[in-house]
């Protein structure tokens, strides 16, 4: 006899299709995002791109701020990493100063690349559970460069400063400079090597390693 206690089991297969689906209703909306950026994203439109009714979206994710919550976790976790992966490879070829560079590229460089993506990673107005990812997504930056700083200082490299400090105002700067071009959709990829400079003099990398940077 049926017993309406007890819970029902999923069998492999419709686990596996559910995070599938799953899968791909948050593709889809990071495509979305990618080409029209958070205003131009609704979850029938999401819907619609992944070829599903607009309600099985809801068994997922109840609200539209739960579903781009978790677009802008995946977005900014690929983002942090790359940033992350291209310091340490410079970091391992003996250029200590020259990572936190490698990462200052990284950042605005993907910018540049998917400007409608970075907008709204970076500025655009959001669902306050949205706003959240993005906090965490500076937060997250600001603790790349402060670790970089900081290992800097105790090599003699940089003067002594305060790392996390220094990090985040890294991270505002880069912000700041390219979030009017990202709104309008037309950065520059030519402000790179400017933002680069920037941050060497703010730091007080010597003027003999930013030459050598430069050669």
């Amino acid at each position: 006899m049926f017993n309406p206690t007890v819970a029902y089991r999923q069998t492999p297969a419709i686990k596996q299709r559910l995070e599938e689906t799953r899968a791909r209703i948050v593709t889809s909306a990071t495509e979305l995002i990618h080409d029209h950026g958070y205003a131009g994203c609704s979850m029938a439109a999401v819907a619609e791109r992944a070829e599903i009714a607009t309600g099985t979206i809801y068994r997922f994710f109840p609200s539209k701020g739960e579903l781009f919550a978790e677009v802008f976790r995946t977005a900014c976790a690929k983002e942090v990493a790359a940033a992350s992966a291209s310091a340490q490879k410079t970091l391992e070829a003996g250029q200590p100063t020259e990572a936190l560079i490698a990462a200052v590229r990284t950042f605005s460089k993907r910018a540049l690349k998917a400007q409608k993506l970075a907008y709204a990673l970076i500025a655009e107005p959001v669902d306050p559970l949205v706003e959240a990812e993005r906090l965490s997504f500076r937060s997250a930056y600001t603790d790349i460069f402060a670790t970089g700083i900081a290992q800097c200082i105790e090599l003699g490299l940089l003067p002594k400063q305060n790392p996390q400090v220094s990090g985040a105002a890294i991270v505002g700067a880069i912000s700041d400079v390219l979030i009017v071009p990202l709104g309008k959709g037309h950065a520059d990829p030519d402000v790179v090597p400017e933002i680069e400079s920037f941050v060497r003099r703010a730091l007080g990398v010597s003027i003999k390693e930013q030459t050598d940077a430069h050669s």
